[in-house]
Order: C-alpha cells, then structure tokens, then sequence
C-alpha cells in the first residue's frame, strides 16, 4: 500500500494498528511513548536462532530488565499473539544492527537485513506502566516535554548466562517524594513490564556520575522538590550486546518500540 492511498483512518497514533501503518509508512519517526494510549508496547532484541537459546536463558535469568512478552518462529516477521498485521521488519520507528557488539546501522526498516534464521523477543515495556502512572495522576517528565525517557548504565552487573553479561540499563522518572512511593506501590502490579524501581534517589551509588547526560534517550527536567527514580530497562540488552559481541543482532533503537494490540491492564496482576 502507497503513502498516497492511506486515510486518515488507517494511521490512527491512538490506536495500535494505526500507529504500526504510521511507523512502516514512515509517518511517524520518532519515540512511540504515547502512542495508542493503554496499548502494550515492546522492546525488541532479534538474534540467529543458532544464540537465541542462549539469550532465553538470559531473559529468564533476568526477568526485570528483561521480561518475554513474545518469541517469534525462526525467520517468521509476525508475531500473530502480539497484534493483527504486524511486521517485525518495519513496524519500529527506528532500528540498531549490530555486528561483533559494534552497532553499524540505524535504519527505518531492516528488510535489507532480515534473515530466515532470525528469532524475535519482543520484551516488556515500561510505557505500558506509564499509562497506569499517569492515570493516578502522576507526571511523566519525558512525556510532558515530547522526548524519550533517559536511560543510563549502571554499575549493576547481571545474571549470565552462556555467552551473554553485562550492566543492568536503567530508566529514569523524576518524581516528588509522594509520587515516588506511589510509584512503586503501582508499578508493583506489573511485573511482565518491569515491575517496581530498583533505584530510587542517589544516583551515584548505581554508577550514575551525571543525570544530565543519559546514555540513551534525552535529558529531563528535575524540580529542586523530586528525586530520581529508576526502573530497570529494556535497553539493557543493548548493553549486553555491547559487552558479549554476538556476531549478529537486531534490537530497537531506544524510546522506538514495537506498538502492539496487546492491553496494559491485561498485564496487571492486581
């Protein structure tokens, strides 16, 4: 289908099949946070299935960062539990390819790369905490100022398995005091997305020299009244790579993730 024949309807951002139309058709190009609002959004990390053994095993050691909320067929671009019409290919606002842990493209769509052998993990997502957050009422900075979350790496090492290790990547969320304690109180409630902080105030003592300069995403706004909450982040498989050097993977590019029909109150275990 052409840009050209598209309605209005069909790249719909508030809802999660118009927002993957907007993304492949290059309509959309930047963060999905608030995207389809109360729609499950992913992570995603795609290896050869000849080390997409090992990467299970490391997800299942790490559930935190690192929650499977699918895994694909061997070379199949849909992932049929996760949505109508979604193509793993294109439907990512922004992808890395890396090769050896170096990153060496940043594109739209990974057609040119796609390979019969390759194995998706889409993983859990903390904008689909974010919904119930903003539902109680509490701000979420990078959304009020249109940006990606900032993501840093820390000093926290995770669980290995096989070849795969490296540090634990964080989110952050500038909160008062108040909303921070609340924070943890319902993001408790969704483990398959992250669950509650790791962190909360004191940057330093998790690795974090400057919460000025993420590693990932872009620099918020914190008030002199808010303290720094971290939750553990979905990049950090991208941290992984970095450090373990497969020879070949796909993952998202932080803050563009894969729009799915799945509901975050689905993933509430309250």
């Amino acid at each position: 289908m052409a840009v050209a024949a598209l309605r209005s309807e069909d790249y719909d951002l508030a809802t999660p099949h118009g927002a993957r139309l907007a993304i492949r058709h290059g309509l959309h190009t930047g963060p999905t946070a608030g995207l389809a609002n109360g729609s499950v959004q992913g992570n995603l990390a795609i290896l050869p299935k000849e080390e997409a053994e090992e990467f299970l095993r490391f997800c299942v050691a790490n559930p935190k960062p690192c929650p499977i909320l699918a895994v694909s067929e061997p070379g199949d671009v849909a992932v049929p539990q996760l949505g109508r019409d979604l193509d793993l290919r294109t439907d990512v606002p922004r992808y890395r390819v890396w090769q050896d842990g170096e990153c060496v493209d940043e594109p739209a769509d990974v057609l040119s790369w796609w390979r019969d052998d390759l194995v998706a993990f889409v993983i859990g997502c903390s904008y689909s905490f974010e919904s119930a957050l903003r539902e109680d009422g509490i701000e979420i900075r990078h959304v009020t100022e249109n940006c990606a979350v900032p993501m840093y790496r820390t000093n926290i090492d995770t669980t290995p398995a096989g070849r795969f290790h490296g540090k634990l990547v964080v989110s952050m969320r500038p909160m008062v005091p108040a909303d921070a304690i609340r924070s943890v109180q319902i993001t408790s409630r969704f483990p398959n997305v992250h669950g509650a902080p790791v962190h909360i105030a004191r940057p330093d003592l998790i690795g974090i020299a400057d919460l000025g300069r993420p590693d990932e995403g872009d620099a918020v706004t914190i008030r002199d009244d808010e303290i720094p909450v971290f939750w553990a982040c979905g990049v950090t498989p991208q941290s992984v790579i970095r450090s373990s050097r497969p020879r070949f993977c796909i993952t998202h590019f932080p803050g563009s993730m894969i729009v799915t029909d799945l509901r975050n109150a689905r993933l509430s275990v309250l």
